[in-house]
């Protein structure tokens, strides 16, 4: 699939070596077509990590992906170059005024402190709203999905006693919708989060459908509003070594972290990490651009209600 972004973003080079299909504006101003818009508001401190990660995972469609990348005003990032936002972010009061064929929401470092804690959680508050009528899917990935839950939903997230840390099983649920097409039964995928939205909660709420939930983990997958809503509750972008990275980090700092769960070969954090579950973290952003973005969204996108 070829992604449409700014020729100079950083990432562009690496994804061109990793033969994935990068498009430029010059090259796609030529294509007949219109691309499927997607905003990606970035919350991660280590922001052109969490680029790269995102791009992998829509770089598996024939689809043309038009991505843009978003930052929260209210917040001053203290790990990624002001050069690099200035240049290649925008902020919500610059795209508000336009709508979106999909849209993401990272997670973010703050999920131990209450959402009304967090510094910019009223712009997040507008943004989740504005999202029902401007953008036909949004996925919500980790705290952002806990963050969704609590404002569409009223879904409070809990303390855990210990941290959901590496790989775990789930199993797929209702596999008769399409966001699940062509998923095993059993799946890896990695978490790395202090708090929950209980199973309990999540299923006792109408609104939401769950799609793959674990018996370590709770639940993995859910959405609502037919698909407009989707809250993804670990880490399915992750790259290999990003637990590994987070393990070391949070070790070399002298906290008490525990191996991440069922990643390490032979548990043994100097053997290399296997690689367990990119094929369905694929598959699951496939099917959102092609069930609920590609096959739902207008083609005149801009003149067309919601």
């Amino acid at each position: 699939m070829p992604i449409k972004i700014q020729s100079a973003l950083p990432v562009k080079e690496i994804l061109e070596k990793e033969n994935i299909f990068v498009m430029d504006e010059g090259r796609a101003v030529h294509q007949d077509i219109r691309p499927i818009r997607i905003l990606i508001l970035n919350l991660m401190p280590l922001k052109e990590e969490t680029e790269l990660q995102l791009l992998r995972s829509l770089s598996n469609t024939p689809l043309q992906v038009d991505v843009s990348f978003m930052m929260v005003a209210t917040h001053e990032s203290k790990n990624t170059a002001t050069s690099h936002l200035n240049k290649f972010y925008e902020t919500f009061d610059r795209v508000k005024a336009h709508k979106f064929d999909g849209m993401i929401i990272t997670g973010a470092p703050v999920e131990q402190m209450e959402f009304e804690e967090v510094d910019y959680w009223e712009e997040l508050k507008e943004i989740m709203e504005w999202t029902k009528t401007n953008v036909t899917s949004t996925i919500y990935l980790c705290w952002a999905a806990q963050a969704g839950l609590y404002y569409h939903y009223g879904l409070e997230k809990k303390k855990m006693d210990h941290k959901v840390f590496g790989l775990f099983s789930h199993k797929v649920k209702n596999r008769k919708v399409p966001l699940v097409r062509g998923f095993d039964d059993e799946f890896l995928a990695p978490h790395s989060r202090h708090t929950e939205v209980t199973a309990e909660d999540i299923h006792a709420c109408e609104a939401l459908t769950v799609l793959a939930e674990s018996e370590e983990a709770g639940v993995f997958l859910c959405m609502a509003m037919d698909g407009r809503q989707i809250f993804v509750m670990g880490h399915p972008e992750y790259d290999r070594v990003t637990l590994d990275g987070e393990y070391k980090r949070d070790k070399g700092k002298g906290m008490d972290i525990k191996l991440p769960k069922n990643y390490y070969p032979e548990n043994d954090p100097d053997n290399k990490p296997l690689l367990l579950w990119r094929a369905h973290a694929n598959n699951l952003y496939t099917n959102w651009l092609n069930y609920y973005v590609y096959q739902i969204t207008p083609y005149d996108l801009e003149g067309t209600p919601f």
